[in-house]
């Protein structure tokens, strides 16, 4: 178990993230100390630190007109510190020399190679690449990358042309724009890799949950309706997420699509994640078809019959590709499919396999994901302590896509990162040129509000004209979202009066 250390500074988070990095097998306990934790400091480490065999001590203290900053390493005998003294009241300032100094100790003790990243933990490294493209312009932000965040070449360049790739699709968002997301937190079961919150329905209990929920989901979607028309927003997309979807029997789909017709304007995009292949029939693709969807994801994963085992996937290669023969053969003529690279049991060669089969289906998207071990997936314990190894092989997968990828005519279009994953390294959307998904590029450069339905869902609102974001949530379980639905269309009044403090949607007094 690694103890990290935080004196005198606030920035734990991304020390902690940081650490997770070079050690992602490793336990973290993340304590911020009071000033009785200054002997922590003292040649000899305390006890406790000694019985836990490794330390990180981060510190920051006044000096002269600026913050001294130092950072101790502790591991059986091996002891490293740094220290640097930084002028700047910046507090981003700060935090990025913090960063750097536990960066260079972490590289010394682990005398690895630098993780092409750098510094950069967080989800979002394009929406950071757009905003200093914005404020600095292009060869500014790549040369931050590269110089002060320590972002590889290869990986600054990947950032610079997901951003050039969609800034004309942000350019089309309008500070009245929101994309509508719907939950339908069902699975038929769980795959290994799973952390999200969803019932599986293989027990009756679940089943019998589904029309209730189903009936609450189109009563919030009706109130959010009338919600956004009140305050005279424009719908852009809409996206049916899960879970699985395909859950739903095609007179279900059909109800749901049915809702969002009847009190939503028609959106630009209407994205359904079809997902697991053996839940695809062609009645359900019809019925989303007649309901306005326009795409669809057919997510297998991988191709490969022991790696869909292991992920805990119960169907065949040869079932994906009949699943998008009949999406084809339903009218949809934009399909996405997920493949995600580090899965236990697979290889480079059989993610090339993967890659090379369903490049030949010629998909208008495909989305490469990094295996990220959560701690509530079952893959977590079946894996055990092979991130190291696994971030070297999943490594070699996502070359191989951005070699195959482009050759087969695909751009990479959006992009965003989770924790855990394997090598702190990217999921990627590739596309056919001008089919992106303009769902995906909103909601993970966060342009404008998503108002989402359902339980798990989050609504994420948006400052019209700027920056800020505050969350609504619904409950997690659907057990909660029906017993307490109540709370959940209360909820949603903090929809208008957050669009009232900016003078949208009626009387309202301005922001302070």
């Amino acid at each position: 178990m690694m103890q990290l250390y935080v004196i005198g500074h606030k920035f734990h988070y991304e020390l902690e993230s940081l650490c997770r990095v070079f050690y992602p097998g490793e336990q973290i306990f993340c304590c911020v100390a009071a000033t009785s934790a200054e002997k922590l400091l003292n040649r000899r480490l305390p006890r406790q630190v000694r019985r836990a065999g490794f330390a990180v001590i981060t510190r920051a203290s006044p000096a002269g007109d600026g913050v001294r900053f130092s950072v101790t390493l502790a591991k059986g005998r091996l002891r490293l510190r740094l220290g640097r003294v930084v002028l700047a009241a910046d507090a981003d300032a700060q935090e990025l020399a913090m960063a750097q100094l536990l960066f260079v100790l972490l590289l010394r003790a682990c005398g690895g190679a630098a993780p092409p990243w750098g510094l950069l933990t967080g989800v979002r490294p394009s929406k950071l690449m757009l905003r200093l493209r914005r404020d600095t312009g292009a060869e500014a932000a790549e040369r931050r990358f590269r110089a002060s965040l320590w972002v590889s070449p290869a990986k600054t360049a990947l950032a610079a042309q997901v951003a050039r790739a969609e800034e004309p699709v942000l350019a089309l968002t309008r500070p009245d724009s929101f994309s509508l997301y719907i939950a339908i937190p069902f699975c038929p079961s769980r795959c290994s890799y799973c952390s999200f919150v969803s019932h599986t329905v293989d027990r009756q209990s679940a089943q019998k949950r589904i029309p209730a929920y189903l009936e609450k989901l189109c009563a919030e979607l009706e109130s959010t309706a009338a919600i956004a028309r009140q305050l005279g927003l424009r719908l852009a997309s809409v996206y049916i997420g899960g879970g699985t979807p395909t859950i739903l029997e095609p007179a279900q789909l059909e109800q749901l699509c049915g809702t969002v017709a009847a009190h939503f304007d028609a959106p630009l995009e209407f994205t359904a994640e079809a997902g697991r292949p053996d839940t695809i029939t062609a009645q359900k693709l019809a019925a989303l078809r007649r309901g306005g969807v326009d795409r669809v994801s057919v997510n297998p994963q991988s191709m490969e019959a022991e790696v869909l085992r292991l992920a805990g996937r119960p169907h065949s290669a040869a079932q994906c590709v009949e699943a998008y023969a009949l999406a084809r053969a339903a009218g949809f003529g934009s399909i996405n499919m997920d493949l995600i690279a580090g899965l236990p049991g697979d290889s480079p060669a059989g993610f090339r396999r993967t890659l090379e089969q369903v490049i030949a289906l010629a998909p208008e998207n495909i989305t490469v994901h990094t295996l990220a071990i959560k701690r509530a997936a079952e893959l977590r314990r079946l894996a055990g302590d092979t991130h190291n190894e696994g971030a070297a092989v999943t490594a070699d997968m996502l070359a191989l896509a951005a070699a195959l990828l482009p050759a087969a005519g695909y751009e990479p279009y959006y992009m965003y990162r989770q924790s855990h994953s394997l090598g702190n390294l990217e999921n990627l959307g590739w596309s056919r040129p001008g089919r992106f998904c303009r769902y995906n590029i909103d909601m993970m450069e966060e342009s404008h509000t998503v108002l989402a339905c359902g339980a798990g869902a989050v609504t994420k609102l948006k400052q019209p004209g700027g920056d800020w974001l505050e969350r609504v949530f619904s409950f997690k379980y659907p057990y909660e979202y029906l017993s307490r639905f109540a709370e959940v269309l209360a909820r949603k009044e903090r929809i208008v009066s957050f669009y009232a403090s900016y003078n949208i949607g009626g009387d309202s007094q301005s922001k302070s």
